[in-house]
């Protein structure tokens, strides 16, 4: 019998059985075996339960060489998210283990997020809600989003559906990918540029290859006082010293960041500053990205076990 591990915590917390998106698999035959009930998975227990699995749906959760090494019928890695980062590629490579990802399914979810976080930091609503509780009233004066202009570092789905929020409320859009087509009215050359013309910048890329920060302190340094940085991509890409000294200097007027190195974090002096505005790791978690993510996931199993 083909067996398939699934360990998102996202289907975790249900029981698999209950899970439509899963159908394709069970009209199979296969037997769908759980990770631990709605919560990231340890090495140990991965370490036990991918033994005898053939396909792996899999979150966020490490997937290191040790794990890899007990896989020992394991064909494929299918992850219901965009990124790899998490898995040790390299392991996963010499034991023949395919890694496919559910490209493009969280990506309105993350977006419509990094909206939320842009309106949250721009009128400082975490401050007034913190003093209305305390029975303070006390108002900071915010701005719209017609008086700023966001730039969006990496212009891949997310980004694109980002640039499309923005505008549609009045915002000025400015663009950077290394990689991806930006189209010619929002483009600019490079990252410093971007950072310099910025009042906003949101984050949209993976980290870059040799794991030094993206977002360098010269880069935050070049941003105008008061600007707001937004991390929903990946917790590597910041220098989370130099950020930590932009919101103590008012370079940064907000910090907004829903990734994270791990979960739940450790909480830094940069996650704990007041004007940080953490949400935990919600951008894909809506019905209708996870519904997406589970059933590219399946897509992506399907093609490789059947």
């Amino acid at each position: 019998m083909t067996r398939v591990l699934v360990t998102p915590r996202s289907m975790t917390q249900h029981d698999l059985d209950d899970l439509e998106e899963l159908a394709p698999l069970r009209e199979r035959g296969f037997e769908l075996i759980s990770g631990p009930p709605g919560r990231l998975p340890s090495e140990d227990e991965l370490t036990d339960l991918v033994r005898g699995v053939d396909g792996w749906i899999a979150g966020v959760e490490t997937i290191t060489a040790t794990v890899l090494d007990n896989a020992d019928r394991l064909r494929v890695i299918s992850r219901n998210g965009v990124g790899a980062d998490a898995i040790d590629e390299r392991a996963a490579k010499a034991r023949g283990v395919q890694i496919l990802l559910a490209r493009g399914s969280n990506a309105r979810g993350v977006a419509e997020l990094t909206l939320g976080l842009l309106l949250t930091a721009v009128r400082d609503i975490p401050a007034a809600v913190t003093a209305m509780r305390a029975a303070r009233w006390e108002r900071t004066l915010g701005t719209e989003v017609a008086d700023h202009t966001v730039g969006i570092v990496g212009y891949g789905s997310i980004g694109r559906i980002v640039a499309d929020l923005v505008t549609a409320i009045g915002g000025r859009v400015l663009a950077h990918d290394a990689y991806a087509t930006v189209p010619a009215e929002l483009a600019v050359p490079d990252l410093s540029a971007l950072f310099r013309c910025s009042t906003v910048v949101t984050l949209h890329t993976p980290p870059p290859a040799d794991g030094t920060p993206l977002v360098t302190a010269e880069l935050i340094a070049a941003m105008r006082p008061g600007s707001v940085l937004i991390n929903t991509a990946r917790a590597g890409l910041i220098d989370e010293a130099a950020a930590l000294q932009a919101l103590e200097s008012g370079r940064l007027r907000s910090y907004a960041v829903d990734a994270f190195a791990s979960e739940p974090p450790e909480l830094t002096p940069l996650l704990t500053h007041p004007h940080t505005i953490m949400t935990p790791h919600l951008g894909g978690y809506t019905d209708a990205s996870v519904r997406r993510a589970t059933v590219g996931a399946v897509d992506g199993l399907l093609s490789v076990l059947s």
